[in-house]
């Protein structure tokens, strides 16, 4: 997937323009942005506040990592599985 130029606090602040009661064609003009991307946007972060969405980006850092950590358990317990029937 292509990253986008815009971080993420800075699609934020031009979410926060349209907000002010600033036209979403005059805004993506201003920023050479679609306004289907405009709109992806605020499908994602609407409603949002800077601090957040930096807690969103932590929870999901921490989900992944507990994943990584559940599928090495799991490939250990089925290792362990399998040795122990072949000594059996």
């Amino acid at each position: 997937m292509k990253k986008s130029k815009f971080t993420e606090s800075q699609i934020l602040g031009i979410l926060k323009e349209q907000e002010t009661g600033k036209a979403v064609a005059d805004i993506c003009r201003e920023h050479g942005i679609s306004q289907a991307a405009f709109y992806q946007w605020k499908s994602k972060y609407s409603g949002l506040e800077l601090n957040q969405l930096k807690r969103m980006k932590e929870l999901e850092a921490e989900l992944a990592q507990y994943k990584r950590i559940v599928a090495e358990q799991t490939f250990q317990i089925t290792v362990m599985k399998d040795v122990i029937e072949k000594k059996l």
